[in-house]
């Protein structure tokens, strides 16, 4: 069977480019979104991720991955970065760069954990924290491309202050069903109690097993291996998840 091409060829997504940063867009208190402009990018597919490297004066060099988080547009891309404790890139790329700043990009990098268009099964997305990014990044792409693939979003954040993409998602998108689950705090009108995700959540939010919905889960290791094993527990067949997952430094 004939299997869909990853945009760019090997040796283009190994290339390390410039990108400048064209515009930035505060997502909370500890988040912000970076539009960057890459002339020649090869394209994404929704679900990649690409690699950032910054360079000090002294010579010292640094990188790490980051998920796409906007829909395949020509040479623009939008990457979500989340500040973590202790991080030197990501507290830098969300405090201190600006619009005109330039960084180093290569990618996009990633075959599995990815959403095509093609695709007209049931999608179940499951989102830990910034996990989110590149499940927001197929949300994207399947509304840029039309399709009609019906989509379900279960999205834990510790308390609301923590929700990224707030107005895109209260606004909806056709075809889009989004469940909101608090592991700290929730809102006064939220009709589940904080709590970690759990099997019931999955059932009440999710498809149905014989739905065969595809289901992609991404977010800190513990929470995607935990709801990684609850679908299967439920029903959902193994190779059915795809899974993406952070260590507890967000690398």
């Amino acid at each position: 069977m004939a299997r869909t091409a990853v945009p760019g060829r090997l040796g283009d997504r190994l290339r390390w480019r410039i990108a400048e940063v064209t515009g930035r867009r505060v997502e909370s208190a500890t988040a912000v979104t970076l539009t960057l402009d890459l002339p020649g990018w090869p394209g994404h597919l929704a679900g990649q991720h690409v690699d950032v490297r910054l360079t000090a004066e002294d010579g010292y060099s640094t990188q790490r991955s980051y998920s796409t988080a906007s829909a395949p547009n020509g040479q623009s891309l939008d990457l979500t970065v989340q500040r973590t404790p202790g991080g030197e890139v990501s507290r830098y790329l969300v405090d201190e760069l600006v619009p005109g700043d330039q960084l180093e990009l290569r990618g996009p990098v990633g075959g599995w954990f990815v959403w095509r268009q093609q695709q007209t099964e049931p999608v179940l997305l499951v989102a830990g924290g910034s996990g989110l990014v590149p499940l927001m990044c197929m949300v994207r792409a399947r509304e840029a491309a039309g399709s009609r693939a019906p989509f379900r979003l279960l999205y834990a954040a510790r308390t609301p202050s923590d929700l990224l993409y707030r107005s895109e998602l209260r606004q909806g998108a056709p075809g889009l069903d989004t469940t909101y689950l608090y592991s700290r705090e929730a809102p006064k009108d939220s009709p589940r109690p904080p709590g970690r995700i759990a099997p019931e959540d999955l059932v009440r939010g999710g498809w149905p097993p014989d739905f065969e919905p595809t289901c992609y889960v991404c977010g800190p290791t513990a929470f995607v291996e935990k709801t990684a094993a609850y679908l299967v527990l439920l029903g959902h067949a193994p190779e059915r998840v795809r899974t993406e997952r952070f260590g507890d430094s967000g690398g």
